[in-house]
């Protein structure tokens, strides 16, 4: 039961947070001249268009069967950069499309806790979790996905921004920047364990800027000290 409990205060928040950060990258890559993510009908509220089987249902139940912390992904929306209208520039308002969502997301959650002590006693602690876990779990994929390394939103921003000598071999990277993410955050944690040394680069690269944000986010949400 306590399972059951826990992934019924996770479901809503993760869905909803994985849905809209891809449907904002294919709404802003629509509106910029890109229809690809509409056509194949990307550009929507429906969880289920942007399901990933193992990203958004198998990784997160096994993360819940042994931590109260979920993580996931979506399927990934299709943008044809070449189609847009100055691909450079809108490369990066498509990719900051859905980090700022998340952000978004989060400052809403942080303001409706304000509505929780209205509620039933009956479920206004399950309402709180779900608020609570949304906070988290956007602020999460908010800074992972800034990370400046393709293919990741922060990645593909970077190569908008930087000059072209710089750009171009950032660019290059996104064919194994996957694999580059992998080994820093999960890989390498392991074998440091195995080797008594401490290489959890998650605390400080991904830990230390969510509580940043926590704080400016509680302090818009009218909850700082």
């Amino acid at each position: 039961m306590d399972f059951v409990y826990t992934a019924s205060t996770w479901i809503a928040p993760v869905l909803i947070a994985i849905t809209l950060h891809e449907a904002a990258h294919g709404y802003v890559a629509w509106r910029l001249g890109d229809d690809t993510a509409k056509r194949l009908g990307r550009v929507t509220f429906n969880p289920l268009r942007h399901v990933d089987p193992y990203g958004t249902i198998v990784i997160p139940a096994l993360l819940l069967s042994f931590s109260n912390f979920v993580f996931g992904w979506a399927k990934p929306v299709p943008v044809d950069f070449n189609r847009l209208e100055r691909p450079r520039r809108d490369m990066v308002w498509v990719a900051a499309a859905g980090p700022a969502v998340n952000l978004g997301l989060a400052t809403v959650s942080a303001a409706l806790m304000h509505l929780v002590p209205l509620l039933p006693v009956t479920v206004d602690h399950w309402v709180f979790e779900n608020l609570q876990n949304s906070i988290v779990i956007n602020l999460v994929l908010a800074v992972f996905n800034l990370l400046p390394l393709p293919p990741l939103d922060g990645g593909r921003i970077a190569v908008g921004l930087l000059p072209l000598p710089l750009a171009r071999p950032l660019a290059r990277m996104e064919r194994f920047g996957l694999f580059v993410i992998i080994g820093v955050l999960f890989v390498l944690p392991y074998a440091g364990q195995e080797f008594g040394a401490d290489l959890n680069v998650f605390p400080w690269l991904i830990g230390e800027p969510v509580r940043f944000l926590m704080g400016v986010i509680a302090g818009l949400a009218g909850f700082a000290p």
